[in-house]
């Protein structure tokens, strides 16, 4: 009761302003209180007044006024003008001539006043959010002359706010979350309206909030627009989004408010609230025996209700797995538990397997009591496989001597089935380790023997893979490593190092060390190498060399005199002989090259070869190569030069006595002709028919007989030579007996059974004269004229 009478009394007050409103622009609006902006002394003053006109207010003869605000209701729409205020000076007495000018913001368009009485009116419909207040100016002057009776002073018209918007959710709709299972009164978000109206008049821009939607789950503070949670237990699990709906009502709330509403969507965040949860108590699996290390024997899951992180497990094995032959991973991606092989199965021992596995959260939450977790039981059972052979070693060393002889036994390697049955094995060598085919193994009771002669020297090591087959089953195989160490004899003779070549000076000093000297032995003794150097029998007594043993298996040779001299010998040639301490002892010979040379002064070798003693001193060979060679080049200029010059001097011009024939030289040879028939094979162009016998040519010779003319006397003076000439001239060009005849040689054989025959006009039985040409005429006109000329000869032969 206390709240509803509170609730009347504040309607009746808002009754009351109401009608206050209202009502004041009808009476006076703004008295006169306070200085003007424009101080004025003496004169008169414009008041704005809402008495009567008979009624002043005080005046002084000196005054500065600041006119009040003048106030106007905002969205006024009535038929007339609205009535702002009243503008009046104490000028305006009786009939004087003045006029009130009103200038500023909206003067003229959205004020208007009344020259003669000073009537301020809103002419528009106003809008506070808009344009809140205006600021005019205002004054008096003479009606005639428009001459100024005061200054102008300043006013401001306040447009009245009246609740005209309603309140807006300018950033809605809204979209918040909040853990799952928080306690009551937990903030979730904050929501903000605004209200256009004034916030300092009147309670239109005051608000107040509250749920439409969304109740009993949340609630919201009517003044801070809090949103909080008003339910306990609230579970994601069961419902993870909550639609809300609030409102704002301005007017604080009170009834003829206007409101506004907005939307917010709440979801429950999740929190590790559940435990994972497998979907079995108990898993079975059956793995064979033969399942490879790494591989997977079979999945666990453990489902939870929980999201992201919170849903994560980890999967671990707890009981059951003692010898470690199993292992768990989880698979990241679908949370599963995979179970693995570490070691390997074996049927024969152990035929099954019962594992305790557990899946515990990754998270827990303070709160909840975690980490959350649940067991599960695995039943493995192993099924039995045809195992291939095992080998009682994964890897064989053997040792055999270099010398062995042909089928000795190297070594025995082993392999068993391991399965129940218990199969037969059968052995053999994989030849690509062997491609030399050195070893051979016997098939039943795997024993590898030596199939050729083995050389440590070439090769210490042989490694060769061995595979093992059931009997049974051939494709059950398994393979060992079989290596082979060939044990070393002393079987190579100790040698030089290398091929030495000592050096000699002639000026040397008795003992001088010509050379060091070293050898080495290809075999390789457990006690190591020692070498004994001695100079053959024959050459105990050398009168010119002695070795001396350095005890480190090296010698030096040393010269016994110094009287060496090249031209007496160049060369010299000291066999050695080597031994080692192997068992039996083995020795080589070796002779060691010595070479007398000329040396300088501190014994640098300076010339090997006898020619080299009779060159001047002081020149070496390479100085007299290259003396030669500059020689050589100097000769090659001046001979060029020579040339060269010879040929510049030589002139273009014949001389007289030079025979100009013996430059001719003759290129007129034109071969056999036709009778050269060893130039080229005249047989590809004979006739077939003709091959075995001669073809004779055809001279044709003419039918008519010559004639004998008769002598030819002289003139008187017995010679006439140019009559003779002509008359033997026209006798020669008119004998058709006289050689050479015609002679026809047939080139046109074509093959036999040719249809063409021959195609040379030398041997056509008919003459021109027996063809027509009568034929031309009717090829046309081009033709026309040919035929004519062919009829015209014919005619002229038969004439």
């Amino acid at each position: 009761m206390p709240k509803r009478s509170e609730e009347m009394l504040v309607d009746l007050w808002m009754s009351l302003l109401l009608v206050w409103i209202t009502c004041v622009p009808c009476v006076s609006m703004t008295p006169i209180i306070g200085q003007s902006k424009s101080t004025q002394t003496g004169g008169s003053a414009v008041v704005a007044s809402g008495l009567g006109e008979g009624q002043r207010l005080l005046s002084r003869a000196k005054r500065g006024w600041v006119w009040n605000q003048m106030f106007v209701l905002e969205e006024f729409s009535g038929p007339d003008p609205i009535l702002v205020g009243r503008l009046h000076t104490d000028l305006d007495v009786g009939g004087k001539n003045i006029k009130y000018v009103l200038a500023g913001e909206g003067a003229g368009t959205i004020f208007a006043i009344n020259e003669l009485t000073g009537d301020i009116h809103a002419m528009k419909r106003l809008d506070r959010e808009e344009k809140a207040e205006y600021t005019l100016t205002a004054q008096v002057v003479n009606a005639d002359t428009d001459e100024p009776l005061e200054p102008p002073s300043e006013f401001i018209i306040k447009v009245q706010d009246i609740n005209d918007n309603p309140p807006q959710f300018i950033e809605g709709p809204y979209r918040a979350s909040v853990p799952e299972m928080s306690a009551v009164g937990t903030p979730v978000t904050r929501v903000t309206a605004t209200d256009a109206d004034d916030p300092v008049y009147g309670n239109s821009a005051k608000l107040v909030y509250s749920i439409l939607e969304g109740q009993p789950y949340f609630s919201i503070d009517p003044n801070s627009a809090t949103i909080k949670v008003a339910l306990h237990g609230m579970d994601r699990e069961m419902r993870e989004e909550y639609l809300v709906v609030i409102q704002a009502k301005d007017m604080g709330g009170h009834m003829g408010g206007l409101s506004g509403t907005t939307t917010v969507t709440v979801t429950l965040t999740d929190i590790n609230d559940n435990p994972p949860k497998f979907s079995k108590s108990l898993y079975e699996f059956v793995i064979p025996e033969d399942l490879p290390i790494g591989k997977m024997g079979g999945k666990v899951k453990a489902n939870d209700r929980d999201i992201g992180e919170n849903s994560k497990s980890t999967y671990s094995i707890v009981e059951g797995d003692d010898q470690g032959v199993f292992e768990i991973i989880t698979d990241s991606q679908i949370q599963e538990g995979i179970l693995r092989l570490k070691k390997p199965l074996d049927y024969e021992s152990k035929r099954a397997y019962t594992l305790k596995v557990e899946a515990t959260n990754i998270r827990s939450e303070p709160s909840s009591g975690g980490p959350f977790k649940d067991t599960a039981t695995v039943k493995i059972v192993v099924e039995d496989s045809d195992e291939p052979p095992v080998f009682s070693k994964p890897m064989y060393l053997l040792e055999v001597n270099e010398n062995a002889p042909i089928n000795t036994v190297i070594g025995t390697v082993t392999a068993r089935d391991p399965d129940a049955t218990g199969s037969q094995v059968r052995y053999f060598i994989d030849r690509h380790t062997d491609l030399e085919r050195q070893f051979n193994i016997n098939v039943d009771d795997g024993k590898i023997t030596l199939a050729k002669p083995l050389d440590r020297e070439t090769d210490m090591w042989h490694n060769i893979t061995v595979t093992a087959t059931e009997v049974r089953n051939h494709s059950q195989i398994s393979r060992a490593i079989v290596a082979i160490r060939v044990m070393d004899i002393n079987d190579n003779a100790p040698e030089f190092a290398n091929e030495y070549e000592a050096f000699l000076c002639e000026n040397g000093k008795p003992g001088q060390v010509i050379q060091t000297v070293s050898a080495v032995d290809k075999d390789d003794p457990i006690q190591g190498h020692y070498f004994d150097y001695r100079l053959v029998p024959e050459m105990l007594n050398n009168p010119n060399f002695t070795i001396k043993n350095n005890q480190d298996n090296s010698i030096s040779v040393l010269a016994k005199h110094d009287t060496f001299r090249r031209q007496k010998q160049e060369m010299y040639f000291l066999p050695i002989i080597v031994t080692d301490n192997g068992n039996p002892p083995m020795s080589s010979t070796n002779t060691l090259t010595i070479r007398v040379c000329g040396c300088s002064k501190d014994g640098t070798v300076q010339s090997c070869n006898v020619e080299a003693y009779v060159l001047p001193i002081g020149l070496s060979m390479g100085a007299l190569i290259a003396i030669l060679a500059c020689i050589i080049l100097l000769l090659v200029i001046v001979v060029l030069f020579v040339t060269l010059r010879r040929h510049k001097n030589e002139p273009l011009i014949i001389k007289d006595d030079e025979d100009v024939r013996e430059n001719i030289i003759r290129y007129d040879d034109e071969g056999g002709g036709e009778e050269d028939t060893e130039a080229f094979d005249i047989a590809t162009l004979q006739n077939p028919d003709g091959i075995n016998g001669y073809l004779p040519r055809k001279d044709i010779k003419p039918d008519l007989q010559f004639m004998p003319r008769a002598g030819q006397h002289s003139g008187p003076n017995g010679v006439d030579v140019d009559e003779f000439i002509n008359v033997r001239l026209h006798e020669a060009d008119n004998d058709p007996t006289a050689p050479p005849y015609d002679s026809i040689q047939i080139y046109g054989y074509e093959g036999r059974g040719s249809i063409a025959g021959s195609l040379s006009s030398l041997e056509t039985a008919s003459s021109d004269s027996d063809q027509n040409y009568d034929y031309l005429r009717e090829w046309g006109p081009r033709f026309r004229r040919l035929g004519e000329l062919y009829s015209v000869g014919e005619s002229d032969r038969e004439t």
